[in-house]
């Protein structure tokens, strides 16, 4: 089955941040100049806390954990997700796939990368990769969220990956928002999860061609 965006259901909602907000940790690159050269001009942030203008959270992973009908059977996209080592870090900080979903990962600098994986229900594994070289092609073949990748070479770079066996997931950006298109109707729990502040859960009913807002908070 796929996705029904004309006759489904659609789920839009923020992810809210309330209390102070934490201040800025920048990343010490100095024992690799490579790394360094490529943020002289702006020192990079960390981005395990990134509270948006708006008041909202980037990067919070947002899926259906649970109402989908039994054994129903998901088409895969067949267009790769990628995951960039790009000045250093992963580029995007956080993603999501379907389980058997390609995963393109490139190295754009010029220097030598470690893809390290470390799921806990999934095989782990441990890459290397040489600037230049070519994009290699990875899948998990269970649904876990989430999986944290590191580098072994740059100890500052992470990232997470969620893997879940539908399409029905996303990961909040600039403006703290998600939307999640073509819910068959059904009584859903929704599921927030963000790698300092954890897991949130509501428990939404949709009906078809409705839309409805879900709103999520975390507090500092």
């Amino acid at each position: 089955a796929t996705p029904d965006p004309v006759n489904g259901a659609t789920l839009t909602g923020k992810v809210a941040f309330t209390g102070v907000k934490p201040p800025a940790v920048m990343i010490d690159m100095s024992a690799n100049p490579a790394c360094e050269r490529a943020h002289k001009s702006a020192p990079l942030a960390a981005e395990d806390i990134v509270v948006n203008p708006n008041g909202t959270l980037k990067y919070v992973f947002v899926w259906v954990k649970s109402g989908l009908p039994a054994g129903q059977r998901w088409v895969i996209p067949t267009a790769a997700v990628t995951l960039d080592q790009n000045g250093c870090q992963y580029q995007p900080h956080m993603l999501g796939v379907m389980t058997g979903q390609n995963i393109e990962i490139r190295n754009s600098d010029p220097t030598n990368h470690n893809i390290h994986p470390q799921p806990s229900l999934n095989a782990e594994w441990n890459d290397y990769q040489t600037p230049g070289s070519e994009a290699k092609f990875k899948t998990f073949s269970r649904q876990e969220v989430m999986i944290p990748v590191k580098c072994n070479v740059h100890p500052w770079m992470r990232s997470f990956i969620g893997a879940v066996n539908h399409p029905f997931f996303a990961v909040t950006g600039v403006d703290g928002t998600f939307t999640i298109v073509g819910l068959p109707p059904g009584t859903y729990v929704i599921q927030t999860w963000h790698e300092k502040y954890g897991t949130v859960e509501q428990t939404v009913t949709v009906g078809a061609k409705e839309t409805k807002t879900v709103e999520f908070s975390y507090k500092g």
